[in-house]
């Protein structure tokens, strides 16, 4: 056994990082043990899949080293959680040690989905999670010519853009109908198509790929609409949470570590879950849910430390997304259902657009092109459950319709 019971924190990504900061910002002053896993400091993920892959100079680290030390903050570098012992309350890792802990927090990421094809193993086929795996890409792509991208989600259309501006030939392979198919409504996809397509980026909808082929290293990939020339394969296909360690040890998962409102197991209230690897009940959707992104990773790490600190929590705010893809900002506010009523305002001469979701008359969701104000306007009147119906915008936007509402509350 080694150190005094404090927090314990399993994963040095976003959620854990926030975590730890918050705990030191909200006054908690017992011992807190970052087990970040990789080698390198905690650091910024959404880079990654854009500038770092085009710009050598990119810097991803959330802070210097200089922080963990001012804060007492024992960040591990490339110490990961292996197993959890509930009873005697402590975590071995991959050194040997034995860590106990006053309170454990699973911050373990999400792994990528391997593409499960012949040839996925070759020289010259990558996937994109860790700087570790940046940097090869990176070099990897200074080289290329003929790229082939599987995959066309938000990590896929990134990189698509990314070795558009490195110079490649670009092909994106998406098995779906559409591109987005899980994130993006189909009134606004089309539009980012086009824009994708304009810009050099060629796109193959319901298309399957079948293998990767090479003799030393990729140079097709063969598909059911025939065969595409690649000197690089680039694929993402969706993540899984990394919740092996949590089951293991006989906590509640499915999908994710199951917990409550407040983010504590339902099985141990000893160990709390925050990030991509957590399934919980949030305010503004139904039934538990998962969410990838480093607005969640930030927010759900900042309640766990608060309320480990004993400080008060902060209310969740609506869900929200966001991914540059070269010349195009796509957002996102609120979490939309298929079955949801959407309202198109196509492409301005600005070129930004937005799709509006309803469901049972009340705006639930918004995604929009190059239009950062809009995207702001809405996570204001849905963080504030300001209601909105598809007759308040039949002839404007939110950022319209809410200086007309604040204008008649003025008015005498």
């Amino acid at each position: 056994m080694t150190g005094a019971p404090g927090v314990v924190i399993a994963g040095g990504g976003q959620a854990g990082f926030s975590v730890a900061s918050t705990l030191r910002s909200a006054g908690y002053v017992g011992p807190v043990t970052l087990l970040a896993g990789e080698p390198h400091l905690p650091y910024q993920r959404p880079p990654l899949s854009k500038k770092f892959l085009t710009d050598s100079g990119a810097q991803v680290h959330l802070v210097p080293e200089s922080f963990f030390a001012g804060q007492q903050i024992d960040v591990c570098l490339g110490e990961q959680a292996l197993a959890i012992d509930l009873t005697s309350r402590s975590v071995t890792t991959s050194t040997g040690r034995r860590v106990t802990y006053e309170h454990l927090v699973l911050a373990t990421g999400a792994r990528n989905r391997k593409l499960p094809v012949p040839g996925s193993d070759l020289p010259g086929v990558h996937s994109l999670r860790s700087l570790d795996d940046a940097v090869k890409l990176r070099s990897a792509l200074a080289a290329a010519h003929n790229v082939v991208v599987v995959g066309g989600g938000f990590i896929g259309l990134e990189l698509a853009r990314a070795a558009l501006a490195a110079g490649a030939q670009v092909t994106v392979v998406e098995l779906a109908d559409r591109l987005l198919a899980r994130a993006v409504s189909p009134e606004l996809e089309p539009h980012l198509r086009q824009r994708h397509e304009h810009a050099g980026v060629r796109i193959l909808t319901e298309t399957r790929v079948l293998a990767i082929e090479g003799a030393d290293g990729a140079q097709q990939v063969v598909t059911d609409r025939g065969e595409l020339p690649a000197d690089l394969v680039i694929y993402g296909i969706g993540i899984a949470p990394r919740d092996e360690l949590a089951q293991e040890a006989g906590l509640a998962v499915d999908d994710g570590v199951i917990v409550d409102a407040q983010l504590r197991s339902v099985t141990d209230p000893q160990v709390s879950a925050a990030g991509d690897c957590t399934r919980y009940p949030h305010p503004h959707a139904a039934g538990l849910i998962r969410l990838e992104s480093v607005q969640n990773a930030t927010e759900s790490g900042g309640l766990v430390g608060r309320r480990l600190a004993g400080a008060p929590s902060l209310p969740a705010g609506v869900p929200w997304f966001w991914s540059d893809q070269g010349d195009i900002k796509l957002q996102i506010a609120g979490l939309r259902a298929p079955t949801d009523e959407v309202q198109l305002l196509p492409p301005d001469a600005a070129g930004r657009a937005a799709a509006y979701a309803f469901r049972d008359g009340r705006l639930v969701a918004v995604e929009t092109l190059n239009w950062p104000a809009e995207h702001l306007a809405a996570r204001r009147l849905m963080d504030q459950r300001v209601p909105v119906s598809p007759g308040d915008l039949a002839d404007t936007n939110l950022a319209g319709l809410a200086r007309s509402r604040r204008a008649k509350a003025a008015a005498p």
